[in-house]
């Protein structure tokens, strides 16, 4: 009999430890496949011509830390890859990194570009069935655009660019109670000026796995990300990347 008390005892305090490690603090990471499509175009002037771009499968990755203490925010991490390529023939004569590219002249583009996001936030709400966050987003752009005449190797020009985009961040959360069914919205923007940014992403959920150690959790959605950059380290940009993607979420 005490040894039956003694055991129910224990998991009762393994379960209760448990509990509370999740509270004072949860890790989220996850992964996402997402079916890019490119528009758009570029310049080092004010003057953006537009390219054509292939679709590419880019991967996402981010982690997330929350934890109860007061004033001080959760924190995530983001990092997406950009980068793809294409064939354009040109409208329009153009100049870029001193080099003219004149009308009607074929040329291959390259497009290197990630994009990272430190993001602070605070829950102002957080239950089952709806959460709402709401906090900054630090995005890091770094790339690298270069552009070659696809008759003559000879004439080509890249310009590489990097720099920091303050935005505001916000999430919303809503679960569908004893399905494992949930959706959620996710979002930054900027408008400031000539410049304009924002990175939405839209999504239906699936709990896939909960239990005391980790829960797993599907994700089918829409990402969108625009960026009419004016200036930034000396390049213009009018792009916009969109597409459906697929994700995985754990939550230790």
């Amino acid at each position: 009999m005490n040894k039956s008390l003694c055991a129910g005892a224990l998991v009762l305090a393994l379960s209760s430890f448990s509990s509370q490690a999740d509270t004072l603090l949860g890790v989220y990471a996850g992964a996402q496949a997402w079916d890019m499509e490119t528009t758009g175009g570029f310049s080092d002037s004010n003057s953006n011509v537009d390219f054509n771009f292939e679709d590419e499968t880019k991967g996402s990755f981010y982690v997330a830390l929350e934890h109860p203490v007061p004033l001080i925010p959760n924190i995530k991490l983001q990092r997406t890859g950009l980068d793809t390529n294409g064939e354009t023939l040109l409208s329009s004569s153009m100049t870029y990194d001193g080099e003219l590219f004149s009308a009607n002249t074929s040329v291959n583009t390259s497009l290197d570009l990630v994009s990272t996001d430190y993001i602070a936030y605070y829950e102002l709400f957080d239950n089952d069935l709806v959460s709402f966050d709401l906090g900054v987003n630090a995005k890091h752009l770094d790339g690298d655009i270069y552009v070659e005449a696809q008759n003559d190797a000879t004439q080509n020009a890249a310009q590489d660019f990097s720099g920091f985009v303050p935005m505001l961040y916000s999430r919303v959360a809503v679960g569908v109670p004893f399905t494992g069914l949930g959706a959620y919205l996710e979002g930054s923007f900027l408008a400031f000026d000539d410049n304009t940014i924002s990175d939405y992403q839209a999504a239906v959920t699936y709990g896939l796995l909960d239990n005391i150690a980790i829960d797993a959790t599907l994700q089918l959605g829409y990402r969108q990300l625009k960026m009419e950059l004016d200036d930034l380290d000396g390049i213009y940009t009018d792009f916009e990347f969109s597409g459906a993607f697929v994700g995985v979420e754990v939550h230790f």
